[in-house]
């Protein structure tokens, strides 16, 4: 369907809801502010707050974010709605309030005997033999 529904007439995009006259409403949640909600506005398609949607989450979230078009931003497509790690490179996400940074790890499978590795190096390195 090209309004945005899918076949049960629900909303398909993350962020969007329809208000009762047919309009759109769009709105994100912020986890630097305890998850409270930022109302990103009203428009007269799905696909337009959706749009809206993806603005704030690439804003907030840079490359981690979960966008309804990942390519407008190109990003992967994350419509599984679960996060698949397909990239070998290594990403670091700062905090903005100042709290100590976390590192992001994505790896492609290989195989195992690249998982072994990496699992043996480990042990070998906390041991001191490396």
């Amino acid at each position: 369907m090209n309004n945005g529904t899918d076949p049960t007439g629900k909303i398909k995009y993350r962020g969007v809801r329809v208000r009762p006259w047919g309009k759109y409403a769009a709105e994100i949640r912020d986890s630097g502010r305890g998850g409270a909600r930022v109302w990103l506005g009203t428009f007269n398609s799905a696909v337009e707050a959706a749009r809206a949607y993806d603005k704030a989450a690439y804003e907030m979230r840079g490359h981690l974010a979960i966008l309804n078009f990942p390519r407008e931003y190109n990003m992967p497509d994350t419509s599984s709605h679960f996060y698949s790690a397909t990239s070998s490179s290594s990403a670091s996400s700062l905090q903005e309030n100042g709290s100590e940074a976390k590192e992001v790890f994505e790896f492609e499978y290989l195989d195992d005997t690249v998982l072994e590795e990496l699992l043996d190096y480990e042990v070998k390195r906390k041991n001191g033999d490396r």
